[in-house]
Parts: structure tokens; sequence; C-alpha cells
């Protein structure tokens, strides 16, 4: 695990370098249709109370039943994060009083979570790859929400989200900078995708973060942590971060101590304000809760639900450099989308036809992705087909086109033939490569005859020999095969 950062990582501060620790506390919210005590629906965006049922409104005498759907959720999180699974758990009241909390309680799980310790590996950069700690897996309700923007002297309740299964992953503090956390929180949220354990949309809430964060002199014991509540976006998560340990670097340099308390990140302001502060797990007076038994279900239960998973990322990361041939970079973009992974598996096999695999790749993560960018869409979910995709890279491996007339046929298939067929496009606009050596020739003497000044400085610096491709590919419209081009020039000018 991460003990240390690296000279790179710390934070230069006024008296010296400091480094900064970091935990992070994941709330993703389970995917299923009911809720996890209820029946009532989780469909986000209804009315505010349309998705209310007697048990999230904490009227007397409902009692939970647990959705076991939610509990298989759990467990394939769990399995994901190569973490231990209790074959026994029990559910707690966490007792807190906010208006959007019916009950007056939350159920949740303190001392016997559903999952325990696990591991993520996470790849900060193309040379870096760090392994952080998973301290625990629990499940839990969700709170109503409290609006205080519909009117100018009350505050409203929406109970849509009151109940609502949520799992809280909890990791260690093995993080030591902002890249490093926002390289997590992604791959996790990878992780939840590819099992459909959670959608991960972070700007509907469905995924949300409370980012720990402490400064220390390097070697020095752990600091006091501060909690960041519910930052919502991975690029919020960066910048909470990096303002918080300003602060708490100002406030130690200052003479000051820094205290333990609960803040919120302003996106606005780029600076974390305090909320309250913070709890310590006896102010919530945990008990066993008297209306659910505890939690228990047999191995056999475990390895039916493991045998179902899917593929995940970092499998299927391996098996892309090992078949594929892939650089690790180019096969960790690829999978870091499931959508997108199976979109490039599409394009390499289509037809039944194996391609050269880093050419669609370099493809796919390119000018494909340049154009979903554009549009605002996942690459798997434009309009330009895997199909059309192994067809452009076919017609550059047989010769019939260049790599720049493949592009100008992507254009094409992008702004007025979205359905277009490649060959079709470059047979019917006269799209085909010169690969008529006497043409080529021809239009080689033609500029080695109008520059004779070039051609003495090509012979006597071989580089230049790029200038006469470049008029040689403009004279022909950039339609010579460049290849048959650089031959034919090296010939005549004796290079």
């Amino acid at each position: 695990m991460n003990t240390h950062a690296k000279p790179s990582k710390l934070i230069k501060g006024a008296t010296g370098d400091f480094e900064v620790v970091i935990g992070m506390e994941i709330h993703a919210q389970v995917t299923s249709r009911s809720k996890l005590f209820s029946g009532a629906s989780t469909q986000f965006g209804e009315e505010p109370n349309a998705n209310v049922s007697l048990i999230d409104a904490a009227m007397p005498g409902m009692l939970p039943v647990i959705n076991a759907e939610c509990v298989a959720q759990a467990i394939r999180t769990g399995l994901g994060l190569e973490a231990k699974i209790n074959l026994r758990s029990v559910f707690d009241r966490k007792n807190y009083f906010y208006p959007d909390l019916p009950q007056g309680y939350q159920i949740s799980q303190y001392k016997s979570p559903i999952v325990g310790e696990g591991v993520v590996t996470v790849d900060v950069s193309p040379t870096e790859q760090i392994e952080v700690g998973i301290e625990r897996l629990h499940l839990e309700q969700d709170a109503g929400k409290s609006l205080h923007d519909q009117s100018a002297t009350d505050s409203l309740v929406d109970l849509n989200r009151s109940g609502v299964a949520l799992m809280e992953i909890v990791s260690k503090p093995d993080l030591r900078s902002s890249d490093e956390a926002r390289a997590y929180v992604t791959k996790l949220r990878t992780i939840l995708r590819y099992i459909g354990s959670c959608d991960g949309n972070m700007e509907q809430g469905s995924l949300r973060a409370d980012v720990n964060v402490s400064v220390r002199r390097p070697g020095a014991p752990l600091g006091t942590r501060c909690e960041i509540k519910n930052v919502n976006s991975i690029r919020f998560i960066g910048q909470a971060i990096e303002a918080e340990a300003r602060r708490q670097i100002g406030v130690i340099e200052d003479g000051g101590t820094i205290q333990q308390e609960t803040r919120l990140f302003d996106p606005a302001r780029g600076e974390t304000r305090s909320m309250r502060s913070k709890e310590e797990a006896h102010d919530y007076r945990y008990f066993p809760d008297p209306d659910l038994l505890p939690l228990e279900f047999d191995e056999a239960y475990v390895e039916e639900l493991k045998a179902g998973l899917p593929e995940l990322p970092d499998a299927k990361k391996a098996r892309f450099i090992k078949d594929y041939g892939l650089p690790p970079y180019d096969a960790g973009v690829l999978v870091a989308d499931k959508e997108t992974a199976d979109y490039y598996e599409a394009a390499v096999g289509a037809g039944g036809v194996r391609r050269a695999p880093k050419l669609v790749a370099n493809w796919i993560t390119g000018d494909v992705a340049a154009y979903a960018n554009s549009v605002g869409l996942p690459v798997a979910q434009t309009h330009i087909k895997p199909q059309q995709i192994a067809s452009l890279v076919d017609l550059i491996a047989d010769g019939t086109i260049s790599g720049k007339i493949a592009k100008d046929v992507l254009a094409i298939i992008i702004s007025e033939d979205k359905d277009g067929d490649p060959r079709e496009i470059v047979e019917t606009r006269g799209l085909k490569q010169v690969t008529d050596l006497g043409a080529i020739a021809a239009a080689v003497d033609a500029i080695i005859k109008a520059n004779p000044d070039k051609v003495a400085q090509a012979q006597a610096k071989p580089s230049m020999i790029g200038w006469f491709v470049g008029q040689v590919m403009k004279q022909t419209g950039g339609k010579a095969n460049p290849q048959a081009v650089n031959d034919e020039l090296k010939s005549k000018l004796g290079i």
C-alpha cells in the first residue's frame, strides 16, 4: 500500500514540504428497481415524493424487509474489489435527527459489514500504478433531500431518495495526491459499471464522495483529518483536496492546530468551509436494528454470484495486452469504458476477419474519440459503427486508400453519409489511392524539374525529402501512395 508519497507529490509550504494523506468514502447507489427495505421505485427524476412507501415515510408499525437484489449487488461489488465477503453481517441503527430522515435514524451497518478488506489497482499515469486498500463495504439506506430554494419562507422535503440502497465503500488512507484520488474514483466507478451494481452517474447523485484529508511532514505520524462531504464530480474531488490541503498547511504554518470537522467544498470559490464538528461513532449511538435479523448466506451463494460476474477491467486489460499485443496504455484507455472495449473488439473482428489491433485502437482512441467528445457522447453511442472503422482499416491495409484519405472518408461518414460503407464512398467519389507507378514517376519528375535548388539541398540533407513528398501529394490531391512516392523520390534523387 501507499505509505509515503514520492518527493514529486509533496506540497511545498513556506516552512518546508508537506505530505497530503487521503482516504475516501464513496456512496454508490445500488442498481435495483426498488429500495433497500421497501418496494417503492428508485426511478430518478420523478415528481417530489412520488416514490415513497409507508416504510420510507416511517409510518408507525411499518417493518423493513431486505431487498435480496441489493444484497446480491453488494456481494458482486465486494468480489470485484477482491474483498472478503462476510457470510454474516448485521444491520444497525445510526441515530441522528435531520428533517429529511423520517425515522430519526438510518439503517446502516457498523461493526459487522457485508464486505471486509479488499484492494483496487489504480493506474495514476501511463508509468505509475498504485494499490489502494479497501477497508470495508457496507449497505445502508439513503436519506431524503431538503429543498431550500422552492420557497422564501419554508424548507421542503422530498423523500424519493429516502430508503434507496447505498453501498458505502471505505478506502484506507492510501492516497497521496489529488491525481491519485481522481484516478481511484475513476477506476472504482469503472468497476461498478462493469459489474452493473451502480450506474456511476455523479451528476444524478448516484455516486458521491466524502473525502478525508490530512497533512503531515514527510515521515511524521498521521495528522488530524477533516472530512469534505458530498463531493459530486471527479474534477471537484481533485480541487477540494488541493484547497483543503493548502488550508491545513496554512493553519499549521501559522502556529494553529487542525480541528477535526466536517467541511463542504464550494467550487465557485475554490475553497472548503466548516459545516460542523466531526461526529464520532459513539455520537450516533449505534445498536443492532431490532426489526432485522442478522443477514446470513452461504459460500455456495457467493460462488454462484461470482460465476455470473462479467470480465472485469483488469482482466480485460491483461487480455487486450496479451491477445491483441496492445501497449498497456492503449489497453487501459479502451477498457476504461465497457462499451468502448466491446466496440473495439467488434471492430477488430468484424466480418470474422482479424485485422491490425493497434491500427484499430489508434482510430478509436484518436479520431473517433475526438468526434465523440465533440458531441458529448461515449464512443459506442455515436453513429459511427465498428464495421465502418473495420472497413477503413481494411482499405488502408490493402492499399486502396492512404491514412489521409481514410480521415477524409471518416469526415464524410460523420457529416454527410452516416450509414455509408467506406468502400462504396471511396468508389463513388473517386478517392482511390494512386498506385500507378507511371503517374507517380511523372509527378515526381515534374516537381524535381521545377525545384533544382531544393534537389541540391535534399542531396546534401536527405531529411529534406519530406518537402518533396508533400509537393507530390499536393499535386496528386493526396491520393498518391506515400510509400511509392518515397521510393520514387529516393531513386530519382540518389538518396
